[in-house]
């Protein structure tokens, strides 16, 4: 087995923190995903997180699975910036799972619990998280839309809950200021800065994460950084590029072109995933992290 050159959040965030800048969060689905991710990372010299949905890990065979291909990966490249695998939206079960397996870092999602309940799983993957050395998220006031099949209306965070779940050391916490998973509706009222400040001032300036990153405007992400977010998820935003990639070449009948056998999936592929490095790098800039390894 390679050995493994994954690290945890903690350092990067803190240094995002103090830095106002975030770390980008990239939700990861297969292997081109995983090389496309860390081509950006090594041509810009930038720290990353790779995310890993519990649907995600299934599709890539399961959590230890994805380690050993994303250790397998960043040791082939020799991958030499910070990189941590993150487990996005952990269940109480799949956070322990994916621990087990040897993901660095892993955020357990327990919002949809009465907050008490919430709370007690939330410490007890803490503990379980310190003792590898791993890095934990904490949510508090779900996300809106979908993740996973789940779907939830945009809400916001209970400012007195955050400060409560921040009293663990956390290295992150994600809280609903109005922000959803996937493509943003016409009507979207934007993110609630004023409820963003309020939970900044009442977590004592634990870094904070912006889910639903795809269709939120630049200049408002950049905002939510000044004002304390460290971390900014991207899922979305890499599928709608890869699948127009994808989508060019075959309109183009490029996958028909038998003598430079187009339809090998090294060639039909290497569109999304260049779309994907192109995607990440363009995140990286207006995050503020391009160049921060």
């Amino acid at each position: 087995m390679a050995q493994s050159r994954l690290v945890n959040m903690i350092d990067m965030l803190n240094k995002a923190h103090n830095g106002r800048y975030a770390i980008a969060h990239i939700n990861i689905n297969n292997l081109e995903w995983i090389k496309g991710v860390l081509m950006a990372v090594q041509e810009t010299n930038t720290p990353v997180i790779l995310g890993v949905s519990e649907g995600a890990a299934k599709y890539m065979c399961g959590f230890k699975n994805v380690v050993d291909m994303t250790n397998n990966v960043l040791n082939t490249m020799n991958v030499t910036q910070p990189v941590a695998l993150h487990l996005d939206h952990g269940s109480f079960e799949g956070a322990k799972a994916a621990l087990a397996a040897g993901f660095s870092s892993v955020m357990y999602d327990g919002s949809h619990l009465p907050f008490e309940e919430n709370l007690k799983q939330t410490q007890i993957i803490l503990d379980l998280a310190n003792k590898q050395h791993a890095s934990m998220e904490a949510e508090v006031g779900a996300i809106g839309g979908e993740e996973d099949g789940k779907r939830s209306s945009g809400e916001l965070a209970d400012v007195e809950q955050c400060r409560k779940v921040a009293e663990f050391p956390l290295s992150c916490l994600a809280a609903g200021i109005g922000n959803i998973h996937g493509i943003y509706p016409f009507d979207w009222k934007g993110l609630n800065f004023e409820r963003l400040q309020q939970i900044h001032d009442a977590t004592h300036n634990i870094p904070l994460v912006l889910h639903g990153g795809t269709g939120i405007p630049d200049a408002m992400v950049q905002k939510a950084i000044s004002m304390g977010v460290s971390k900014v998820n991207v899922n979305t935003e890499c599928q709608l590029v890869f699948a127009e990639a994808v989508r060019q070449y075959i309109e183009a009948g490029k996958d028909r072109d038998n003598k430079g056998k187009g339809f090998d999936p090294r060639k039909l592929l290497k569109p999304g995933v260049d779309a994907i490095k192109n995607k990440c790098i363009e995140k990286f800039k207006v995050f503020g992290c391009l160049g921060k390894a």
